[in-house]
């Protein structure tokens, strides 16, 4: 929708010279798994090609597929090569230049290409340009083969149509959703039904069935300071148009006062999240709703494996005294589309300018294709953020192409990126240390009455992402974990520990021998989770066989019966006193 659609336009245009055949057609953009945005191009059910954005040049790429071959193929004016003397199997094979007859249109190595062979049609890319093919001896890569062109229908669609075809469909899953809603709050004892909504699509689909299943609710809204102004002035707008009570939440500190500390959140280091979003969502729940409150949140199974086991009744154990209800859990993004269109619910405008997320302007889990579209849409947010960037890679013996290129989103580079960054020859920050220390505070909890707690940070070397030790709290007691605030809670009789991506860790139990026990269990279980050498005593340690290595201990939930064994044999852990300076 939007730019995107004008995107893909752009690429067949380019690379073959006409695009007139997508006019009039429902064009899908179906996100896979890339090194940035990735979309598989959709039309009439044919996988045309896959657009990507390419980190290095900061552009988008036509990776064309067979059906796209065989629907350009009696169109292109460009972008063609007929191979003649060609015998044999071809698909995956490189074709020399010497093998080449005519060339229709000119292009650079890497393009995309319709290959030619007899009464095959291919799909390929080029190994080299087209002023030099006939000499080179790779000069043609074709990736895949078939027979028979293809002719896109001649109806013209539109997403009005879409929605008529899949009505049913839509309002049987519309149906489920209020019917679970409606079934939730006649047994909730008066609370009141709010909705999460932050502006984003799956948000705006939530309000669509509370709507319906309860009339007028409350929109709660966390205004972290960093939404795009788009964002925030259609929250507000939205409420007014519809009538409905808004409540918007901001931080009391601020991200640029905290960014000092802690240096730039990344996708595996969420500081800004804690600080930003989810301090203001307590303190309205807290002075808003003392006696608790249910929420509908649009969370979906297929955002990410994190979300994959959600259910429908979800506690919040972050926010004391919420309960939140996620009603579109099982439901695509087209689905979402779909009933937003049918409903004639007004969406963010930033959709419209080819954003798939709506979030923070800077997240750090934005694409890179979509700060290069914040640049043009918001050119001083841009060159702040990106000056700050700038300043702290800098400082931390990087060069500028690691904040240019977007690895700063990463705080321990995944090895796709590392291995882009390598080839690239960027050079990353040098902001590991050697040496662990822990800060401790100890006192009555104001938290719990006659409680204790034990708070402090764990400074260590980053080895691996959070993921991991929150695999190792497993071995404590139950856990639970939130990737987009980057918080492990685990639960243990009547104690409580807390550990924070960014290395705090707070323990509350009734009494201080227990708060101090479970703070260096933590303690400890951070270390087993960052700094596994993968030894397998552990493993052997275990009399329940609960625990697998896989880059760091694995722990089996439903076996671990939380004896410590483990814990007690780890080598990392053993020698906690003697690794962390401070304690």
């Amino acid at each position: 929708m939007g730019t995107g659609i004008d995107l893909v336009k752009g690429l067949f245009e380019l690379h073959f010279g006409t695009s007139g055949f997508l006019d009039g057609k429902l064009i899908f953009l179906n996100r896979i798994a890339g090194e940035d945005r990735t979309d598989e191009i959709v039309v009439e059910g044919s996988v045309l090609g896959i657009m990507r954005f390419d980190i290095p040049t900061k552009g988008f790429k036509l990776d064309l597929q067979l059906d796209g071959a065989r629907v350009l193929a009696p169109i292109a004016t460009s972008g063609i090569v007929h191979l003649t003397r060609v015998k044999g199997h071809l698909k995956g094979r490189n074709i020399s230049g010497g093998d080449v007859g005519e060339v229709i249109g000119e292009f650079d190595e890497g393009d995309p290409l319709v290959v030619m062979a007899g009464n095959l049609i291919c799909a390929g890319v080029a190994r080299t340009s087209s002023d030099l093919i006939e000499a080179s001896k790779v000069a043609v890569k074709v990736r895949d083969t078939g027979k028979g062109r293809i002719r896109l229908p001649r109806r013209d669609l539109t997403w009005s149509d879409m929605v008529s075809c899949n009505d049913h469909h839509i309002s049987s899953m519309e149906s489920r959703a209020i019917s679970d809603v409606r079934s939730y709050m006649g047994n909730s004892r008066g609370k009141e039904l709010t909705v999460s909504f932050s502006g984003g699509k799956d948000s705006l689909a939530c309000y669509g069935i509370a709507k319906k299943a309860v009339g007028p609710v409350t929109l709660l809204f966390a205004n972290t300071g960093l939404e795009f102004p788009e964002t925030v002035e259609y929250v507000r707008e939205f409420a007014r148009r519809n009538q409905e009570e808004l409540v918007e939440g901001c931080p009391e500190t601020t991200f640029w006062e905290q960014f000092p500390s802690f240096g730039p959140p990344a996708k595996d280091f969420r500081w800004c999240c804690k600080v930003c979003k989810l301090a203001p969502i307590t303190g309205m729940i807290e002075s808003r709703y003392p006696n608790g409150v249910i929420t509908l949140v649009g969370n979906r199974v297929y955002e990410s494996f994190a979300r994959a086991r959600i259910g429908f009744v979800e506690r919040n154990p972050f926010v004391p005294g919420q309960t939140n209800l996620n009603p579109i859990r099982e439901w695509r993004a087209v689905e979402v589309w779909c009933y937003i269109w049918r409903e004639g619910l007004d969406y963010n405008p930033l959709y419209d300018m080819d954003f798939q997320r709506i979030g923070c302007y800077l997240c750090p889990s934005c694409l890179a294709s979509e700060w290069e579209s914040t640049r043009t849409i918001h050119p001083d947010l841009h060159k702040e953020w990106e000056e700050m960037l700038l300043e702290w890679s800098r400082e931390n013996g990087a060069d500028d192409r690691f904040v240019e290129h977007g690895f700063w989103r990463w705080k321990n580079l995944p090895p796709k990126m590392r291995d882009l960054a390598e080839r690239m020859d960027i050079c990353l920050p040098e902001v590991s240390s050697d040496r662990l220390e822990l800060r401790m505070v100890r006192g009555a909890s104001p938290c719990s009455a006659g409680g204790y707690s034990v708070e402090g940070v764990l400074s260590v070397p980053t080895e691996r992402d959070f993921s991991a030790v929150v695999e190792a709290l497993k071995a404590l007691g139950d856990v639970r974990y939130s990737e987009e605030y980057q918080i492990a809670l685990v639960r243990r009789g009547e104690a409580t520990l807390k550990v924070f991506g960014g290395g705090q860790l707070t323990a509350i139990a009734p009494t201080s021998v227990e708060a101090e026990e479970l703070f260096e269990l933590g303690a400890r279980s951070v270390l087993r989770g960052k700094l596994c050498s993968e030894c397998g005593i552990c493993v052997r340690s275990c009399p329940v066989d609960a625990i697998e290595l896989s880059d760091g201990p694995r722990v089996n939930e439903d076996r671990c019966t939380h004896c410590g064994k483990c814990i007690q044999a780890c080598v990392v852990a053993h020698y906690f006193d003697k690794l962390v300076a401070g304690n």
